[in-house]
Parts: structure tokens; sequence; C-alpha cells
């Protein structure tokens, strides 16, 4: 009941004013008072975004298949961003609380700034097996981000135009029916040229039944690119961006 709650809210039209309050007092606040972006790693695609006084949750999952060794991300957020229905990307009844969610392509009004959803294909198929993934761009702390989703498609030159140059890019990289290979990811990059890039939805020790590769594989195809590693969680200014060229952020998760 309450996720067709949810469902209905988003549906809401190409526009829709959300109007939320300031976060205070959570995890992140820190980060917020710096001006940074602190952004935590919650497994395969999913991803919490708080700054300027939010906090934003992107796919949300339930722990089976591909994601049956992560944990569930029940944190708290006032916005739920879900690439697809698929139970790795859109389990937004495992989140707390009575937040907001979008899961549509269009462009939308959030505290003021503004999101848009990017439809995209989720498979190779022109989005006849599982169609279709939405990708998500705002801006927040400072930084413009692009989340990828579940892509499986080439980007077309209408899709580039919305998703404009990103300073952070979420990409997949691990391959299968349904997201990026390696291989793809790469021409992705090379398409939206990001300032820096956060490979996501590959094989960990997590995944016990998912047609995926590592992350490794991706590394070595991008040789030459920097690679910051660290925990599951990074605070974020524009000042850490590169200068020139492009760097990846390899974060890891915490069993």
């Amino acid at each position: 009941m309450r996720r067709r709650q949810l469902m209905r809210y988003a549906g809401a039209g190409l526009l829709s004013t959300l109007g939320l309050g300031v976060a205070s007092g959570r995890q992140g606040s820190s980060a917020q008072a710096g001006g940074a972006l602190s952004v935590k790693w919650l497994g395969h695609s999913c991803f919490l975004f708080t700054g300027e006084g939010r906090r934003i949750l992107v796919n949300p999952f339930r722990s089976l298949g591909c994601t049956a060794g992560y944990r569930p991300p029940k944190v708290a957020t006032e916005l739920v961003l879900i690439s697809s229905q698929l139970l790795d990307e859109g389990a937004v009844e495992l989140v707390p609380g009575n937040p907001r969610l979008l899961y549509e392509p269009g462009v939308y009004q959030f505290n003021k700034k503004r999101i848009q959803g990017i439809r995209t294909d989720h498979d190779r198929l022109g989005g006849k097996r599982f169609g279709t993934n939405v990708a998500w761009q705002w801006k927040q702390g400072g930084l413009n981000l692009l989340h990828l989703g579940g892509i499986a498609a080439p980007i077309s030159l209408e899709q580039k135009i919305l998703m404009g140059r990103p300073d952070v890019l979420f990409v997949p990289v691990g391959g299968g029916p349904n997201v990026f290979t390696p291989e793809e990811a790469k021409q992705a990059i090379q398409v939206l040229n990001p300032k820096l890039i956060v490979p996501m939805h590959y094989r960990t020790k997590a995944v016990k039944e998912c047609d995926s590769v590592g992350v490794e594989q991706f590394l070595t195809l991008m040789s030459g690119t920097p690679v910051r590693r660290g925990g599951d969680t990074m605070g974020l200014r524009s000042s850490d961006l590169p200068k020139e060229g492009m760097a990846i952020q390899v974060f890891s998760y915490q069993f």
C-alpha cells in the first residue's frame, strides 16, 4: 500500500514541486556545514547523498540475487530516486519514514533545485526485456551529478544533451543483460567526459546470483586514469575534482 501511494505521488506530471524541509542533526551534517557533499555507497547502485541540507537516496534494493550479500539500505531520507522498478533498484518499501519518490523521466523541483530524470533503455533490445531505465541528473553541494542507474544502451545525442557534462558520473560497469559492460561504460565515459567517475553495479563477494564481472576489469580498460580508493563514504567539494582530465573513485563496501 505505501509503495503504491508513493508511486501515485511520483506520477504527478512533468514538473512537480516537492518543497521538502531542511534536514538537520543527521549523518553528513559536518559535510553540509563545510559546504561539501557526502556520498555513501550502500551497495550495488545505491548511494546516499547528503549536502545543502538535503538527503537523497538513489536505488534502494532488496537483498536477493545480485544484491543478496548487501545489507538492506534502510536509511532515513527526504527523497528517493529509482532508476527502474526491478527489485535491485526500486525497493522503496524498505526506506523508513515517508520520503518523496521520483521514478519517471521528467523535470522536477526539490527545495528549489532542479532534478531531471532521463529515459534510457535497461537492455540492448530497445527496452523489450527489462523496460525503461531512468538516469538522474541534479546539482548538490556545488557539483553536477549524474547517476546512470541500470543503463545498457549506448547514449544517444539527445540523451547526451540532457545529461550535459557531469562533475561526478556514477556508471554501471559489471555487464550482464541489463547494464553496461566495462567496454560500454568506457564508451559512455568518452561521450560524457566527466571529471570524476564512480563505478557501480559490479560483482563483489556480496553478489550471489548475477551475471556480472568485478570492477578490476573496468579499471584495466581505463589504464592511465588515476584511481582513488577508499571506504564506503567520501566527502567531496568542487575543489577536489581533477583540474585536468579525470579520475576514478572506487568505494569499498564495509561487510
